[in-house]
């Protein structure tokens, strides 16, 4: 099991009660990283053993990227107990957010293969990449997130509140952004028709279980592409409360479609993949790796 060495003491208890299910029916090894050099050294010791993850998003496409570079994942079984503040990959995957449940999963679920989006440069997608509006949000968010992950109430950390705090900012002044984009060689939009933002989907939720890409499957072989060009103040409000009611699909401002490649490119973006954010990038194509890897289940 690998788990984050910097965890807070409210993760290590709740870490605790996961620990006794699984220890109760096998023996379990638990080992905390800190950066990447940690992460490789512990998946080096674990040999052919299944890796289960302890912790959210992040700390998934942490240990992905890494079995990704090792050329170790396609033979890897992975197993996940949700610890993170959003926790989208669980969602996706039904995988359940009670510790206790999501251990069972380890011990008695079945084994499915996944989906990997990768980049031409390596990089690795999980659960979710998306650019303009989504991915402003999501850096305002992760600085809210640090600020807040320090405060709480009871056993509530105010870091959760991060990604709609930064939403309600990103909406403020949304980076409008002309971008060509190609789903598998066809042309969605191009660089004339300004767009709020650009979502690639393994998965249907990001930021703690909004659904933008709510059909995506992160093991039917595609991605699940959505393009908003909701860029007027009118627009951009009937976009959010569509998106909140999942029915913004269906509205005549934004494309909705599935492919095995998107290509991104334009004005100077931003990329928000699994939380991690980077850019300012001009061009970036996405491509599906079938069945990538093997994943523990309900």
């Amino acid at each position: 099991m690998i788990k984050n060495s910097d965890a807070g003491t409210a993760d290590d208890e709740t870490l605790e009660r996961g620990l006794a299910v699984l220890r109760a029916e096998t023996s379990v090894e638990v080992a905390g990283t800190s950066d990447p050099g940690e992460l490789n050294g512990v998946l080096h010791r674990a040999g052919s053993r299944p890796i289960i993850v302890a912790g959210g998003d992040g700390s998934m496409h942490a240990v992905v990227s890494a079995l990704q570079r090792r050329h170790e994942l396609t033979d890897r079984v992975l197993g996940l107990l949700p610890l993170g503040t959003g926790n989208d990959f669980a969602r996706g995957n039904d995988i359940p957010l009670d510790i206790e449940g999501a251990a069972r999963v380890v011990l008695a679920g079945r084994r499915r293969r996944l989906d990997l989006i990768v980049d031409e440069v390596g990089e690795v997608v999980v659960n979710h990449v998306h650019v303009g509006a989504g991915a402003q949000a999501s850096r305002r968010a992760d600085r809210w997130k640090g600020r807040l992950g320090k405060l709480g109430v009871g056993k509530v950390n105010l870091g959760k509140l991060g990604y709609p705090i930064g939403a309600a900012l990103a909406a403020v002044k949304p980076p409008f952004v002309r971008l060509r984009v190609e789903v598998d060689g066809a042309l969605v939009v191009d660089v004339d028709q300004p767009v709020l933002m650009v979502a690639v989907g393994n998965g249907a939720a990001v930021g703690g279980g909004t659904e933008l890409t709510p059909d995506a499957d992160p093991g039917d072989g595609k991605a699940d592409v959505m393009v908003s060009r909701s860029i007027g103040p009118v627009a951009r409000l009937g976009y959010v409360a569509d998106l909140v009611r999942g029915r913004h699909p269906e509205r005549d401002d934004v494309v909705y479609l599935r492919g095995s490649t998107v290509s991104v490119a334009g004005e100077p973006f931003h990329c928000s993949a699994d939380g991690e954010i980077y850019g300012p990038e001009r061009h970036r194509t996405w491509r599906v790796e079938a069945g990538a890897y093997t994943m523990f289940v309900p």
